[in-house]
């Protein structure tokens, strides 16, 4: 087994609490490892655990794990744990994984997950557009489909989002939320390869050669997948496509290492937007 056999990875530092009595992770730590890389999986495949469940009809359940020691991680190391789908099959699905070190295997294992009926716990055949994510990610093939419009195209599933993201969660206003710029905006849409919408964002007209982004929101799963930068860079491209020269955006603070990263910078103070804290962030297109 090598690392580069495994497409995702799932990276992580060894805790204290990790370790026993020999100064090694405790054997049954790893297991736990390669669980929650499987939380990560799913999420660089944009499929949301639990929505994509919902929506297959059914749940995924442990049959068999197995794991293999061939040696040993200790405390503060940075490990690896590498998730690959190896096989479908009419209701099981059968997943390989490699906890690494550098180049090194430490420990490698498979699960076996059995597709059932949540209620009776019987098995059922594996949706087909679940298997065509699955072979289509490890096949190395993109995962995300943004969609740009119009307010009237696109509201249906941009609304929802930004309803729990910025008036639910945040705690924005909602008649401060919905302005007449909705109308006459570029919005862009994220969605995964089962048609769930996962982002959304806007691009409206501010001044000459000059475009500015907003309304970014991505649901809670999928932060930190990269579904937002995906959102960004279709909001870019067609201020780009329209001749602008120049995005800007009003950034909360919490996310402006997210625009920094994208090539964004910060002009100006910190100010107070709808009693949140936000800077104002440009890039040259």
């Amino acid at each position: 087994m090598r690392r580069s056999e495994f497409r995702f990875f799932d990276r992580l530092r060894v805790r204290w609490a990790e370790i026993d009595a020999q100064k090694i992770v405790f054997n049954g730590h790893y297991l736990m490892y390669v669980d929650t890389a499987m939380t990560g999986y799913w999420r660089a495949l944009a499929l949301p655990y639990a929505m994509t469940m919902e929506q297959s009809g059914g749940d995924l359940y442990v049959r068999k794990a197995t794991l293999e020691y061939l040696a040993s991680a200790r405390q503060d190391d940075l490990l690896d744990i590498g998730i690959r789908c190896q096989r479908v099959g009419n209701s099981s699905l059968l997943f390989v994984a490699g906890v690494f070190r550098g180049e090194q295997l430490l420990v490698g294992g498979e699960l076996v997950y059995v597709f059932a009926d949540p209620l009776t716990q019987t098995s059922k055949p594996v949706p087909q557009a679940l298997r065509g994510v699955l072979e289509a990610f490890e096949a190395g093939e993109p995962v995300i489909e943004v969609r740009t419009g119009r307010w009237a195209d696109l509201e249906a599933h941009a609304h929802p989002i930004r309803l729990d993201v910025f008036v639910r969660e945040q705690g924005v206003p909602a008649d401060l939320e919905w302005d007449a710029a909705d109308a006459t905006a570029v919005h862009a849409v994220a969605y995964n390869r089962l048609g769930l919408p996962l982002a959304t964002g806007r691009l409206i007209e501010h001044a000459e050669g000059t475009a500015k982004i907003g309304r970014m929101a991505v649901i809670g799963a999928m932060r930190n997948s990269g579904v937002g930068r995906h959102v960004l860079q279709a909001l870019m491209d067609a201020a780009k496509a329209a001749g602008c020269r120049e995005v800007l955006l009003h950034a909360q603070t919490s996310a402006a290492s997210f625009y920094r990263r994208a090539g964004f910078s910060e002009r100006g103070d910190v100010y107070d937007e709808v009693g949140i804290p936000h800077i104002d962030m440009v890039r040259a297109l």
